[in-house]
């Protein structure tokens, strides 16, 4: 009983660990952002954002792929200043989504489970996905040392 209830969670244990690890990041910039769509595949679209604070905190690179919906940002415009940044976990039917998700897409009982990330500042990334990765570097002070 035990293993399925962590089996059943582990999306959202995912989510909660990348929300966790991105709370440190409000004073980071957004040093580049990527995002490759494919017409023929959802599956094959994926964002990436990359994140930088300078050479005492790590970079982090935000991967998000199976993408459901992206805000349209003015590209070139990074390096910008993060002035707040979330990520949510949105469960599949018949969960409930916090209150202000509801709307954000159509829900269907084919509609798996969710990430949604939002970076506010002087540019606004806005996306619900289906997959989430969250990928810490070292320092650049702590790259320098050799272990």
């Amino acid at each position: 009983m035990a293993d399925e209830y962590r089996a059943s969670d582990v999306f959202k244990n995912r989510c909660t660990n990348a929300a966790l690890t991105l709370q440190s990041c409000t004073n980071y910039f957004i040093d580049r952002i990527s995002l490759v769509e494919s017409n023929e595949n959802r599956k094959d679209n994926v964002l990436d954002v990359w994140l930088r604070e300078g050479p005492h905190k790590p970079d982090v690179v935000i991967s998000l792929s199976n993408l459901h919906s992206v805000l349209p940002w003015e590209p070139g415009l990074a390096p910008v200043f993060i002035d707040g940044i979330s990520l949510i976990h949105l469960p599949a039917l018949p969960s409930p989504w916090p209150a202000e998700a509801i709307g954000r897409l159509d829900r269907s009982d084919d509609l798996p489970e969710l990430v949604w990330l939002r970076i506010t500042g002087t540019l606004e990334v806005d996306t619900v996905a289906s997959i989430v990765s969250v990928y810490q570097a070292q320092s650049d002070d702590a790259a320098s040392v050799l272990q």
